[in-house]
Parts: structure tokens; C-alpha cells; sequence
């Protein structure tokens, strides 16, 4: 066996830890009685700690510096060389983070998260105060052992976007706000005429789930490798590239919510059932920062794939001039009257909403403004828990002017804090500008596609990510993949042309 076999084997069983990790989440979220939520708790710390003590230990340094070795010689392309230079640079970072502290994280999630659920179900944030102040004072524990040199948001962001820092992010969201803010004063406006009263009615969840699903194997999803279940907040999770897991939840008064959700949840499927069968079970499928069995390079990679699919793809006129038709067919008297003209303008109005997972594509990038802003002084300790719904309310009314009608619909209307990923909300919008890119590239490089994807043609948008994003998984930083695929670093200039593009054709200036 040589020194990078050895490497190899050992990092698949580090692997197979992480999946076990990813199958309890899993059935926390989707079949666990509400009662089981500590012994789940101290079920995933378990394991977090043998795979963190796994990863750490001395045996990995041994194994690393003789694999090291071996690949020294390969070229900068080469998946053993980026395999190897992954788990080093993971390995390093992790030695300095106490591993009680990541167990610590694991268990308090699962407690955090049914705490969540019943203080969003009983509109009652002070049933989930306690355990988020618990989770904000161990990720800043986990900020300062990662270690940082201006914010402790820098070190937390390093788990989920490599490269990205605050002062990074703060550029990005300026150069976002001078772009977005004309658009919103003319589109909400315009967008209260658009006809939407078809959208406020009865739509059975079956039927919702089957449109759904539908589109989903349309753009790709294998059902053969992947399922659809229920939870309180969608979301994907996959233990290997053939077993890619989606969810989504339903809302019968408002259909596209569960619509749009899955095909976003489909983005990130298709991500992970494409990575290269070479990469499985090691450093390159897996998130050794988070310890969770992921294949994408980044979150805000994923995120792009999950917000191309979603509303380049399927919230576009043509997805809909194509399939509307079968929408109609699931609900006849819903959609009485209505056409498919009608239905994505009412898809794509501008509305204030307070709702982040129902934002338009327009304000959506202020809903995730809002929690960047708050994660930053929850981190500094510039903002108390106890006081963070007061600062939610104030944050929602200065970039949306509206009041969230409540709590539930408010500060404690996202999974993330309870499940400790303070960091990671900043990837979505991240994830919007790499998704213009990555779209605008595929066009450039593939004539046709437009006509393709207007007959329903997925496969040729799919292979073109397939080739140049998914196959790849973890082997290369955000930025080598954007430059690769697209040849320029992140750049909000084409996602900025893609919303004016659509926006001003659907609510044009005046003259």
C-alpha cells in the first residue's frame, strides 16, 4: 500500500464518521420524536468527538506528511495533490480548536433545534434565548481558538466561504444596495397592479409535492440516488453522492413557497450527485472544518447552484411558458382563468416581505444584509441576546420599511443559529452573484442553450455545471472555480445586469 493509499483509506473511515453525523441530523429533522432531542444531542457529540479526535491526532499528522511526500511531484490539477493540501490545511486550522468545544457545538444542536421549532411554533422567543445564548458564546470560543486579525466574524466565515472577511463582505453588500435600491423604487410599486389573488388559495400539499418532483427529475434530480421528505425548514443533506437527500415544507395558501423551495433544494442535489465517483469519501467530499460530509468547495458555491436552478432557471418566463400547462393540471380550479403570462409575473412581484425563504429576488439580498449585520455583534457582544428581537424588528424596518407581524415570523423565522452555522448566512448572497457568473459562462460557451431550456432541455445547462463546478467537490477554493469556469473572481457586476435585465423588462423606467 503506498503512503497516499494509506492517506486515503484512512480519511474514507473519517468520512463514513461524518455520514453518520449527517444520517442522525437527518432523522432529527425529518422523523425523530420531539422527545428525543438531548439523547440525539449527545448521540451526534458522540460522534463528533471520535471524528474530530480522529482528525487531530497525531497518526493523521504522520499519515499527511508521508503522503505529502509521495504527491510532491504532481501538478497544481491534480486531485491526490488538492486532496492531500485540503486535509492539511484543515488539519492545522483544527488542532487549534479544543475538541470539546466542537462536541459541545454537536450536542448543543440538536437541543437547540427542537427548542427552536417549539418557541417558532408557539411564537415565543424566549423559549429559544437561552440555548441561542449558549450557541453565540461557543461559536465566539470557536472564532478566537480558529483565531482572526480584525473580526471574529472572519474566522467563522473560513468555515463556509474560504477567503471571504467582513471588510470583503461589507464591499459587496454596498456595491449590492447602490444597485438593488432603484430597482425596489420602482418594482414594489409597480408590482402592487400585478394580478396575485390566484396565489392566496387553497393548493393541496400531494399535488404541490408531485409538481414538484416533477421538475426536480426534469432538471436532473435521481430518485434512484436522492429522496423528498418533510421538515420544518427545507434543506439538502447527502452521506454520499448516491444518497442525496432534499426536503422541503408546504404552505396550502401559498403554493410557490414549496415550489421554488424544492427547485432550490434540487440545485444543491444536483451539486452533489455530480461530484466525480473518484472523490468519494475523501477530503475532497468532506467538510473537515465542519465535520459534515458535503462536496461542494464552499456554501456559497452550493448556494449558487441551489439560486441558479431556483430563479434563473425556474422562475423564468420560459420555465413557465413551458410548464404551466402541467401546474394547471395539478390544480384546475385554482388556476382557473389564470395563464402562464399571469402566473410568473405574480411569481416575481417586489413585495416587503418579512419572510427571508419568500423574498423576491430583488429583496432577498437585504434579508441576508439584516442577519449579517446582527451575527456581527452577536460576536463582538455589541448586542445581547434578550435584546435581539427588538433588534431584529428595527433591522427589518430599516431595510424593508415594514414590521414583522411577530416573532415566528420574524428573528425566529431561520433554522441556522440553532444549528450553530453563525457565519454562514453571508453565503447566500454570495451564492446569487456566483450564480449570475456561473449562468452568463455557461451561455457563453454554450450556443443554444437558451432554446435548449425553453423546450425543457436541462441536460445541456447541467453537463456545462456538471464539467466545470460539480465534478470537481471540494478541490478547489471559490475563487479557482470561478476564475476557471467563468475567468474572473467574484464580481456582483453580472448578477446586477441579470436583475436590471429582468426587472426593468418586467416593470420598465419611465421615460
Amino acid at each position: 500500500m503506498t503512503a497516499y493509499e494509506e492517506f486515503q483509506g484512512y480519511f474514507a473511515e473519517l468520512n463514513d464518521l461524518c455520514c453518520v453525523i449527517n444520517l442522525l441530523t437527518w432523522d432529527a429533522r425529518t422523523q425523530m420524536p420531539p422527545g428525543g432531542a438531548a439523547a440525539r444531542g449527545r448521540q451526534v457529540a458522540t460522534v463528533t468527538r471520535l471524528a474530530n479526535e480522529r482528525f487531530v491526532s497525531d497518526t493523521t499528522g504522520r499519515l499527511l506528511d508521508a503522503a505529502e511526500a509521495e504527491v510532491s511531484g504532481e501538478g497544481p490539477d491534480s486531485y491526490r495533490a488538492r486532496s492531500v493540501a485540503q486535509a492539511r490545511e484543515a488539519y492545522t486550522l483544527l488542532r487549534r480548536v479544543p475538541t470539546e468545544l466542537m462536541s459541545g457545538i454537536a450536542e448543543l444542536k440538536m437541543v437547540a433545534q427542537q427548542a427552536w421549532q417549539e418557541a417558532r411554533a408557539a411564537n415565543d422567543f424566549g423559549r429559544f434565548a437561552p440555548d441561542l445564548s449558549r450557541m453565540v458564546e461557543l461559536n465566539r470560543r470557536l472564532a478566537e481558538a480558529i483565531g482572526y486579525q480584525e473580526h471574529p466574524y472572519d474566522a467563522l466565515l473560513q468555515r463556509y466561504e474560504p477567503g471571504m472577511t467582513a471588510a470583503r463582505l461589507r464591499g459587496l453588500f454596498a456595491t449590492l444596495r447602490e444597485g438593488i435600491a432603484p430597482l425596489l423604487a420602482r418594482a414594489a410599486p409597480g408590482s402592487e397592479a400585478v394580478r396575485a389573488d390566484f396565489l392566496d388559495r387553497d393548493y393541496p400539499e400531494e399535488q404541490q409535492r408531485a409538481f414538484a418532483l416533477e421538475i426536480a427529475q426534469a432538471f436532473g434530480y435521481d430518485l434512484n440516488r436522492g429522496r423528498l421528505d418533510r421538515s420544518a425548514h427545507p434543506f439538502e443533506i447527502s452521506f454520499t453522492r448516491d444518497d442525496v437527500r432534499i426536503t422541503t415544507r408546504y404552505n396550502r395558501r401559498y403554493a410557490p413557497a414549496a415550489l421554488f423551495g424544492l427547485f432550490h433544494e434540487t440545485g444543491h442535489a444536483l451539486y452533489e450527485q455530480g461530484v466525480d465517483p473518484a472523490l468519494a469519501r475523501g477530503p475532497l467530499t468532506t467538510d473537515l472544518l465542519d465535520l459534515y460530509a458535503v462536496g461542494g468547495t464552499s456554501y456559497g458555491t452550493h448556494e449558487s447552484q441551489s439560486r441558479l436552478w431556483e430563479n434563473m432557471v425556474g422562475r423564468s418566463r420560459p420555465f413557465w411558458q413551458l410548464h404551466f400547462a402541467a401546474l394547471q393540471r395539478h390544480f384546475p380550479e385554482q388556476l382557473t382563468g389564470v395563464d402562464a403570462e399571469a402566473f410568473y409575473r405574480a411569481a416575481n412581484r417586489v413585495r416587503r416581505s418579512p419572510i427571508r425563504v419568500e423574498a423576491d429576488e430583488v429583496t432577498y439580498n437585504l434579508h441576508i444584509m439584516l442577519r449579517v449585520e446582527i451575527e456581527m455583534a452577536l460576536l463582538e457582544g455589541s448586542l445581547a441576546v434578550a435584546d435581539l428581537p427588538a433588534a431584529w424588528n428595527a433591522g427589518v424596518r430599516e431595510y424593508l420599511e415594514i414590521d414583522p407581524p411577530d416573532d415566528s415570523r420574524g428573528v425566529l423565522q431561520d433554522i441556522h443559529w440553532s444549528t450553530g452555522l453563525i457565519g454562514s448566512f453571508p453565503t447566500y448572497t454570495v451564492g446569487n452573484v456566483m450564480a449570475a457568473q456561473f449562468f452568463a459562462a455557461a451561455r457563453r460557451a454554450t450556443p443554444g442553450l437558451d432554446t435548449a431550456l425553453a423546450r425543457g432541455d436541462y441536460a445541456p445547462l447541467r453537463g456545462w455545471l456538471t464539467e466545470n463546478v460539480y465534478r470537481h467537490g471540494r478541490a478547489y477554493s471559490p475563487d479557482e472555480l470561478l476564475n476557471r469556469a467563468t475567468g474572473a473572481s467574484l464580481d456582483a457586476g453580472p448578477y446586477l445586469a441579470y436583475l436590471r435585465g429582468k426587472y426593468d423588462d418586467l416593470f420598465p423606467p419611465q421615460a
